[in-house]
């Protein structure tokens, strides 16, 4: 449901993985990765009206999202409680973002409100330290407050900058949600992969160790990727369910998009190596 007028629309933006590799599980239960991070230019929108109470309050209404679990009010009250901020604020979403997509919408909502209320609230807080906030919401969230295309390593955390080209994406949605608990957990996950670099990344190594998991479990996910097979290269963002091709041009995208079966969601999307929350930060 759309926010009401309220404030300044923050973005958040979506992100595609462009690779991923599971190279073991960690004690803790968490598996330690490398993948790639790039933004595409589909995202939510965010509204934030300060209030002086210290009352966080999402005025929004997000089907299957109950308000105190939902990332955006956990992110305010984090970073309300770790400076000390006796302000509060309403928070409204414009959700355009699947849920359970691999676009990381939820993580991207968390570091928009995180940076967002940085900034409303004067907490005075770096980007540093609001990357460590972000990682205790989830292993996706500080990518999307450091907001560069960026390798990430760790759990996804540890990021190092790199610039990409910015093709066109299709990205097909299929009709269901992935639990990507449920996909690290599966026991046919490959855990053990060989760490590789970036230049092995741009010389054509781009798996992603989830998919054969995802495809046998998700018969949607399964038929998007055999859809895509026709018009190009298909590969799965994050543990699914949205998956995608590359194009070079936006015409050529779109002519794709055009024959996509009604099975299917889909839509075009540039890729974009700056995410706008940098420059929403700035305002």
């Amino acid at each position: 449901m759309a926010a009401p007028e309220m404030g300044y629309p923050w973005p958040a933006p979506a992100k595609l993985n462009l690779m991923l590799r599971v190279l073991g599980r960690r004690p803790d239960g968490y598996h330690r990765l490398q993948t790639l991070f790039q933004f595409i230019n589909q995202q939510d929108q965010l509204f934030f009206e300060p209030r002086q109470d210290g009352r966080i309050r999402r005025v929004s209404s997000l089907a299957g999202i109950p308000e105190e679990s939902d990332l955006v009010v956990r992110a305010a009250r984090l970073i309300q409680d770790r400076t000390g901020c006796r302000k509060g604020v309403d928070i409204g979403v414009e959700k355009h973002l699947p849920i359970g997509g691999g676009l990381g919408g939820g993580s991207s909502n968390a570091a928009t409100t995180l940076v967002a209320l940085n900034r409303i609230w004067d907490t005075g807080l770096t980007k540093r330290e609001l990357m460590g906030l972000g990682l205790r919401l989830g292993a996706d969230v500080p990518v999307f407050v450091f907001g560069r295309a960026a390798w990430g390593e760790g759990v996804g955390e540890v990021l190092t900058a790199v610039d990409l080209p910015e093709p066109w994406y299709l990205v097909l949605v299929p009709a269901c949600e992935v639990s990507t608990g449920a996909v690290f957990a599966d026991e046919e996950l490959t855990r053990n992969s060989a760490p590789i670099k970036i230049e092995d990344f741009f010389a054509g190594d781009d798996r992603n160790d989830c998919m054969a998991v995802v495809r046998r479990r998700y018969s949607e996910v399964a038929a998007a990727l055999d859809w895509l097979a026709d018009v190009g290269r298909p590969r799965l963002t994050g543990t699914g369910a949205c998956v995608f091709c590359t194009f070079a041009t936006q015409s050529q995208a779109r002519a794709a998009c055009s024959k996509v079966s009604p099975c299917f969601s889909a839509f075009v999307a540039r890729g974009m190596n700056r995410s706008p929350l940098l420059e929403a930060a700035r305002i």
